[in-house]
């Protein structure tokens, strides 16, 4: 539930980033936030309490203390005076009244269901109708604007508490779309025999539960806009009840290349073989749509193309999607499986960001660690020149062959791919010990600290560390810093607007001695 105030205000002005430690704290672990059964009990029918919000956590929920402006009649028992409260949907300032969720002896959690007074100048009406219900996303309530200032606040905060350091730079945020921008996604399916309809979609807020959802306006709306119209379609099939969820990925309509007037791919996950019937209302929906289909029994290798015309090409396993950086002249190929940016256009900016912060020049060497499928690697390479070279080294040999096959398809030839486990020191192999002029390093959320402990060896005057978690950025921030870096810019990118979710970028320059 949200607020039923919400009040519209313009976008405000870019701010610079807050680091005094008091105005954000940290949120408490998605374990200790699932409310227990008996919890949930004492708390369905208890009266929702005021309170006034005072700042907010690093997942941009609003925090309160009980007892801060309020006494036991407004329900501030006096025991819980000083309890920190953790609430969704309410901003800074506001007065709101709260249905508390879950209790534990150290924090409360709630939800405001009004604004009773003095909303914030920064809060919006949110365009899903699904918001606070839905957990796709959390920040809808908030312009967009404001939400990404706020988190370049919270990558501000973390490098001075980890780190102890400012960058000598800001970095204006990177912005693309903030709505119909996903292009990869799981939604889960379930059909409701008392309701005779499928649910399609993203789980409730703290729950197990689907929502109930007919648009999703976060999602590309190629997808976001055809719930309903999945919906009915598996309520029609005789194994309505055996289909367990649908994989989506998209790509762009590039209609010259193999499948490239099919942009859209969806995984069906059947419990138990179709029949032909079945099929069939699947082949008419997705062909209809120029969509790719695929049915999946088991694991990844039990995935299926189903073919739609006599022109689709089943010799191999999956169909190919594509996606461009025309700054570039870059076409890269990928299968429905692959690991991509799920914002296209704050890819497209992201990665001229991350070739301007290295500032490359013809003939230089460059090591791409996590490298995936390419998408810096053969930027860079267009840079440094055929004089120049390119390693890009990822863990995943699918990944690495793909990148190989992405080079090779763009005409490029300055480039080498390598899988390795990046965990452990590689230093040894022949690749690493070419010399770098300059490395850029594009990690998974838990960060690149084992990389930390053997990075120095690979010698490289300039560091472009693109992450998807502030907190493991800051972390290895304090290791580059110790082995004789220098923080020279830092700033977010606005990949998952209306979330929680924080995608930063920082440059590190070795300091001479």
């Amino acid at each position: 539930m949200q607020p039923t105030d919400s009040n519209t205000a313009t976008a405000s002005d870019a701010k610079s980033p807050a680091t005094d430690s008091q105005t954000i704290i940290v949120p408490p672990s998605k374990k200790k936030s699932k409310p227990s059964s008996k919890t949930r009990r004492r708390l369905k029918d208890a009266e929702p309490i005021p309170f006034t919000i005072e700042r907010l956590s690093h997942d941009g929920r609003g925090v309160a203390i009980y007892g801060n402006g309020f006494g036991v009649d407004d329900g501030h028992a006096e025991d819980k005076h000083g309890k920190t409260t953790f609430v969704s949907f309410a901003l800074p300032g506001e007065s709101a009244l709260v249905k508390i969720t879950n209790s534990r002896a150290s924090f409360e959690e709630g939800d405001a269901i009004s604004i009773t007074a003095n909303p914030n100048p920064e809060r919006t009406v949110p365009p899903c109708p699904h918001f606070g219900v839905c957990g796709g996303c959390n920040l809808q309530h908030w312009q967009p604007d404001s939400q990404i200032n706020f988190k370049q606040s919270v990558l501000a905060e973390m490098l001075i508490h980890q780190a102890n350091v400012e960058p000598d730079n800001w970095l204006a945020p990177v912005i693309g779309d903030r709505l119909g921008y996903r292009t990869k996604a799981r939604l889960g399916v379930r059909y409701v025999v008392k309701k005779e309809t499928a649910l399609v979609g993203f789980r409730e807020r703290s729950s197990n539960f689907l929502a109930e959802l007919n648009e999703c306006h976060i999602l590309d709306p190629r997808i976001g806009f055809e719930i309903e119209n999945l919906k009915m379609l598996i309520s029609t099939l005789e194994s309505r009840d055996k289909i367990a969820q649908l994989e989506l990925a998209m790509g762009e309509q590039m209609p010259e290349l193999p499948d490239g007037n099919q942009p859209v791919a969806l995984i069906v996950r059947n419990l138990e073989p179709l029949s032909d019937a079945d099929i069939d209302k699947l082949k008419v929906f997705f062909a209809a749509r120029n969509w790719q289909l695929y049915l999946q029994s088991k694991g990844v290798d039990s995935i299926q193309r189903i073919a739609l015309t006599d022109a689709d090409d089943l010799s191999e396993q999956f169909g190919r999607l594509y996606y461009q950086l025309p700054e570039y002249d870059l076409t890269f190929e990928f299968i429905p499986t692959d690991f991509t940016q799920v914002n296209l256009s704050v890819n497209r900016q992201m990665t001229k960001l991350a070739c301007d912060l290295l500032d490359l020049k013809p003939g230089e060497r460059v090591l791409d660690l996590f490298s995936g499928l390419g998408n810096f690697s053969l930027p860079l390479a267009r840079l440094v020149g055929e004089t120049g070279s390119v390693v890009g080294v990822e863990g995943s040999e699918a990944m690495t062959a793909r990148a190989a096959t992405n080079a090779r398809r763009n005409g490029i030839n300055n480039t080498e791919f390598y899988s390795q486990d990046l965990t452990q020191d590689c230093t040894n192999q022949p690749w690493a010990n070419q010399g770098f002029d300059a490395l850029l390093i594009d990690p998974p959320r838990s960060g690149a600290w084992d990389i930390m402990q053997y990075l120095p060896k690979f010698n490289a005057e300039r560091i472009v560390y693109v992450s998807c978690n502030p907190a493991t950025l800051a972390r290895d921030t304090k290791a580059l810093l110790e082995q004789g870096y220098r923080l020279t810019h830092a700033g977010v990118m606005d990949m998952f607007c209306h979330t929680g979710h924080v995608e930063s970028i920082a440059r590190f320059e070795k300091v001479a001695v």
